[in-house]
């Protein structure tokens, strides 16, 4: 299926509210879904015999940056039988001062290899997934505070007593 087709068959299954965005610049065209939608999406996206995105081969975080406030999720998805691709995104505004972590839904269940993905999502930039089986640090100690991916984090000058040197 073609770009157009695969965003014309998510528009018909769950209506023009899927659909934030379409980017057309850069390398590969990316559908911006709404995030209540990704999990859905995904599942639709897996097991549709058109497209059977069989294959989840880049989950990222991503800060859009101190002045934007907001917050993203990038899914580079894989039909190896089609031989296609196609890279969705969902993405949010979120305050930088709150204790809450900006959230989206989970597609581990979709996807086994989004399980280490979103933890590592979560562990460097704190998104939260919604659903995720076992969502905590992969990379960073327990007790590591913030999340050094985020645009506005602050390097601590020591940890445990032993000065980082940046």
């Amino acid at each position: 299926m073609t770009f157009q087709e695969i965003k014309n068959l998510l528009i018909e299954k769950f209506g023009t509210e899927v659909l934030i965005a379409e980017q057309n610049e850069g390398l590969q065209p990316a559908l911006v879904i709404n995030p209540e939608f990704i999990n859905k999406v995904c599942f639709e996206l897996r097991d549709n015999s058109n497209t059977y995105f069989d294959f989840l081969s880049n989950l990222s975080g991503i800060d859009y940056g101190i002045d934007k406030n907001k917050i993203g999720v990038v899914y580079h998805l894989s039909s190896i039988p089609y031989n296609t691709q196609l890279t969705l995104k969902v993405e949010k505004e979120f305050d930088r001062n709150s204790a809450i972590l900006p959230s989206f839904p989970t597609v581990s269940d979709v996807w086994r290899t989004a399980d280490w993905h979103e933890r590592e999502a979560y562990d460097l930039l704190g998104i939260d997934f919604k659903g995720h089986p076992d969502l905590r640090r992969i990379l960073l100690p327990d007790d590591w505070e913030g999340y050094p991916l985020r645009k506005d984090y602050k390097t601590a000058e020591t940890y445990k007593g032993i000065k980082i040197d940046y």
